[in-house]
């Protein structure tokens, strides 16, 4: 099975447009468009009846003293964890491909209700959720894609994994507000193959790999 976009090359740069966050001329991050990008798959197995979809960063600082503070910086040796950016189920197994800013398409303060998708999928919350729980203006549940937005003062690139499965059920059957953990949970033991698709992003200009 293969995973591939026309908005970016695998391993290359993600363009603004599809990030949360980009470089502003008076300031080291302002707000983008916030479109999800293109993505299109083939090669799924006999057997196949649904997909799910991620994306992951997999380069978010575990400690966030030194996040976007001006003067400082996060070092490229602290240990890293996962940030969830998009997090979607039940894609139907007649759907090959999500064109851009079909799903996202600019920035919802307090995060999207009801994304659109594909016709019979459904969306879980992201890791903004968490990210913005404690700002009176921004608090709430994030569905669906919201793009990159790494520390602007990061030495480490950020690597964001867009991740395809290939499910022998229709439905995980997963009801109300669903994220990560419960996603991987259904997925024990129904995934026929997989895919990946890497992109890369920063907001710190001397941010290396």
């Amino acid at each position: 099975m293969k995973l591939s976009s026309r908005s970016f090359a695998d391993g290359q740069r993600i363009p603004a447009e599809f990030a949360f966050g980009k470089p502003g001329p008076d300031s080291p991050c302002i707000l983008s468009d916030n479109r999800n990008p293109q993505l299109a798959w083939s090669g799924a197995p006999d057997g196949t009846r649904s997909f799910v979809l991620m994306c992951i960063d997999t380069d978010v600082p575990t400690r966030g003293d030194d996040v976007n503070q001006a003067g400082r910086t996060v070092p490229h040796d602290l240990p890293r964890t996962d940030f969830v950016h998009w997090l979607m189920i039940d894609i139907p197994r007649e759907c090959g491909e999500l064109a851009a800013g079909s799903c996202s398409d600019g920035i919802v303060a307090r995060g999207k209700r009801d994304p659109s998708g594909p016709p019979g999928s459904r969306q879980g919350v992201n890791d903004y959720t968490g990210w913005f729980a404690g700002d009176a203006e921004m608090a709430g549940d994030y569905l669906g894609y919201d793009g990159p937005c790494p520390p602007w003062n990061d030495e480490r690139l950020h690597h964001y994994r867009f991740r395809l499965y290939a499910l022998d059920v229709p439905s995980l059957q997963l009801h109300g507000r669903f994220g990560l953990a419960e996603a991987q949970r259904a997925m024990q033991g129904h995934v026929l193959a997989e895919a990946e698709l890497t992109g890369i992003y920063s907001l710190n200009p001397k941010a290396r790999g």
